[in-house]
């Protein structure tokens, strides 16, 4: 029998236990299974499983091990702090023949706008916003200063929020 067999034998007896352990302290109870899960790849992972002398002391200590970086984890990420995303809190819009025609419609008349722009605010905000260049880097391209970019910026996003019908 294999080395990973005879730790599976060894564990699996323990499991019941052991989840009634992590149900205690784990804030949901659908999450026990990844734990158990966690827990499992932990031992799998392990160079040598023969220097296991207690089984069922060592699948306790590493599941607690897992529950304790599970928690590092969600406080890291401020998991307890996210919505879960659900259509009530954020509908899912349906993608219609309809909605995709607006939006074509919208797209060329952004790009008309782009194109009606000066040539240098044009290049200016195409360096920016296309080719993600920072102001700086626009500067030294274009052999003027970082405040005229900023200047040709403001003017090239003035021009494209405006609300004119084309």
């Amino acid at each position: 029998m294999s080395e990973l067999n005879t730790l599976h034998n060894a564990i699996i007896p323990h499991l019941p236990v052991l989840r009634q352990w992590l149900l205690r302290r784990i804030d949901r109870a659908e999450d026990v299974d990844d734990v158990v899960q966690d827990v499992w790849m932990r031992l799998c992972r392990l160079p040598d499983r023969s220097v296991i002398e207690n089984p069922r002391a060592y699948l306790f200590r590493t599941a607690s091990s897992v529950v304790t970086d599970r928690f590092r984890r969600s406080e890291v990420r401020a998991a307890n702090r996210h919505d879960e995303l659900t259509e009530v809190r954020h509908p899912v819009e349906e993608i219609t023949p309809e909605r995709v025609l607006m939006g074509k419609d919208e797209m060329e008349r952004i790009v008309a706008r782009i194109g009606r722009l000066p040539e240098r605010t044009r290049d200016i905000f195409v360096l920016s916003r296309f080719e993600n260049l920072n102001n700086r880097q626009i500067a030294a391209a274009m052999c003027i200063s970082v405040s005229a970019v900023e200047k040709h910026m403001m003017k090239a996003m003035r021009t494209l929020l405006e609300q004119s019908d084309d």
